[in-house]
């Protein structure tokens, strides 16, 4: 079945239908415009709130990205990200493949239509025409035929009148004929006419009209078929994305299963671990006997082993209180002259400038000196702390992380130049071989100053091998003193320090205990100050494992290949420069970035 035939009649209808057909195309091209439109506003505020949310300073400079919570977190902002990223690509396949295409069909299809109605309305002018001829030839030859009739008419009137003469019969039967010839060639004018029209008239309703109508009829269909595959290229644009949108909701998944509260507990420790021995207990200063104040081991002033401890005043006090004021010392007690209280043996004689009553002189000296209660906001650092370069202004433990992991960069430049001046030997070899290929004098530059380079680097190690040894001798020392007045077990090493003061120890510390003055040699040293970033020691034995959670080529001197889901040994952690030293099953060692990792610790 076809219009031609079908609807031969039908002209206005199918003009009809055929303008509805090409705006319904428009429509949905004007739809899937403001799809687009719709697609890029999302995935321009998808990437503003991304944007909004990453962290503002560089993974290398903020303590915050060494915890799996913020490590996740700025991986679901990536994801999220990569998610904007492929409702661009929708948008843009949606705009390319359905906006463009069907808006340049649809031209052609008005043009096609405009041609095709034009065509047909030619066709029906020229019947129209036809039809009008056709109208007038009858109409002459009716005319004709009655002016013949009537001239006949008049000349048998005038032959039959005896008062007509002979000239007005013959006249008037001369007009007869030629009316009768006039009315003889309209008729065959007409008949002519007629005959032409019917055959025009055939040819426009079953040659002219159904080939015009069909042409519409395919021309339809086209457009049908090309707007049925637009609406399937919006699924597949959609469908085309879903396996990369489908990898970003998983990463997501799997950054939310990264995050570790033990790992991160381990990482605040390392960040924050400030290598100093717990301050020991106040001692008893016994006002009891005139100008005696003789401390004691015991909160309750009993001798130790039944002797008293004889203290000079050459003696240091015990470690100084890391959570009270830094660089304030402690004023000493004045005697009613003026002057500082003198040290005494206990049981001694008393002081030869007191002559007074000690309980008098004790309230004095509460008077003159103002108590002091120990603070937690020493924790914070001091902002005006100058940075020296081997580190002195950190505690302990910081310095030793921060030293070691200077000499590690530095053994790391000084391997590459000594992998350079090898290199340069070689070329230099190979030119003196073969002086076409070049000038092994030009080399020498280059030669002379990457051994200046190597001897620069040589004492810069040797310098941060002494200060690093000397650092950890501290740490040593200060670990050693906490463990003989407190005798406890060393910790092993995964675990928390003993000198790592937690809470509920620091807050009891902080309601039983007083503040001691600082010996003084310890007085210029400030305790606490901000915190860098620290670094693992190296050990050669795995501390922990991980999985691989992207993959990894492993292309550039140092590193080492992975596949996604491979389970690794680890064998050093992040230093905090985004990279992780790990082993592989099949051997091999090397480093893989860490954000490509799931890291669990023994």
């Amino acid at each position: 079945m076809d219009w031609g035939t079908e609807l031969w009649d039908q002209f206005e209808v199918l003009e009809r239908h055929t303008q509805w057909g090409l705006d319904l195309l428009d429509r949905y091209v004007k739809f899937v415009k403001e799809r687009t439109e719709v697609e890029q506003a999302y995935a321009k505020q998808l990437r503003s709130l991304v944007k909004k949310y990453l962290p503002k300073r560089p993974a290398k400079d903020d303590p915050e990205s060494k915890f799996s919570q913020q490590q996740s977190f700025v991986q679901i902002l990536q994801e999220v990200n990569d998610f904007a990223g492929q409702r661009e690509l929708v948008a843009e396949n949606l705009s390319v493949r359905v906006c463009l295409e069907l808006t340049k069909y649809s031209q052609e299809m008005k043009q096609e239509r405009k041609m095709h109605f034009q065509e047909g309305r030619r066709a029906q002018q020229q019947l129209e025409n036809g039809f009008k001829q056709l109208e007038n030839s009858k109409r002459k030859f009716e005319r004709d035929c009655r002016e013949a009739e009537k001239a006949a008419q008049t000349a048998e009137r005038l032959d039959q009148d005896i008062n007509a003469t002979k000239a007005d019969v013959e006249k008037a039967k001369q007009q007869a004929h030629l009316r009768s010839h006039m009315a003889e060639e309209s008729k065959n004018e007409y008949a002519a006419q007629l005959q032409r029209f019917n055959r025009d008239q055939a040819n426009f309703y079953f040659s002219q009209m159904p080939q015009i109508f069909d042409k519409l009829q395919d021309m339809d269909e086209r457009r049908a078929v090309h707007l049925g595959a637009g609406y399937g290229l919006l699924s597949e644009a959609e469908l085309e994305v879903v396996p990369i949108i489908a990898k970003c909701l998983e990463g997501m998944k799997v950054a939310a299963h990264a995050v570790d509260p033990k790992n991160d507990s381990q990482v605040l420790i390392e960040l924050h671990k400030s290598g100093f021995a717990r301050p020991g207990d106040v001692e008893f200063e016994d006002f009891s006997q005139p100008m005696n104040r003789a401390p004691s081991d015991s909160s309750l002033g009993t001798p130790s082993e039944g002797r008293p401890e004889l203290r000079g005043p050459g003696r240091s006090r015990a470690k100084r209180w890391p959570f009270g004021k830094k660089n304030k010392p402690r004023p000493p007690p004045l005697s009613p002259l003026g002057g500082p209280v003198p040290l005494a043996l206990p049981n001694g004689p008393p002081s030869p400038r007191s002559g007074r009553d000690p309980l008098t002189i004790l309230s004095e000296i509460s008077k003159s000196v103002k108590p002091r209660l120990a603070s937690f906001r020493s924790l914070r650092g001091s902002r005006g702390t100058v940075v020296t370069e081997d580190f002195s202004h950190l505690p302990p433990e910081q310095q030793r992380k921060r030293l070691q992991q200077q000499l590690e960069e530095r053994n790391r430049e000084l391997q590459k130049e000594v992998d350079q001046r090898e290199a340069l030997k070689k070329m230099k070899d190979v030119y003196e071989k073969t002086p076409q290929m070049g000038d092994p004098a030009s080399l020498e530059p280059q030669i002379t100053e990457t051994l200046s380079n190597i001897e620069r680097l040589k004492l810069e190690v040797q310098k941060y091998e002494a200060w690093l040894a000397e650092a950890e001798s501290r740490v040593l020392s200060n670990r050693g003193d906490s463990l003989s007045r407190h005798a406890r077990p060393p910790d092993p090493p995964t675990s928390a320090p003993p000198d790592n003061s937690s809470s509920n120890s620091g807050s009891q510390d902080a309601k039983e205990s007083s503040e001691e003055p600082p010996s003084e040699e310890s007085q210029d040293t400030p305790i606490y100050t901000e915190f860098d970033e620290d670094f693992e020691e190296e050990a050669t034995s795995p501390i922990g494992h991980c999985v691989a959670i992207y993959h990894f080529e492993g292309s550039s001197e140092g590193t080492i290949s992975m596949a996604e889901g491979e389970d690794l040994s680890l064998m050093e952690e992040d230093k905090g420069d985004g990279w992780t030293r790990v082993r592989r099953k099949e051997g091999g060692e090397g480093y893989v970035p860490t954000s490509y990792l799931r890291v669990t610790l023994n």
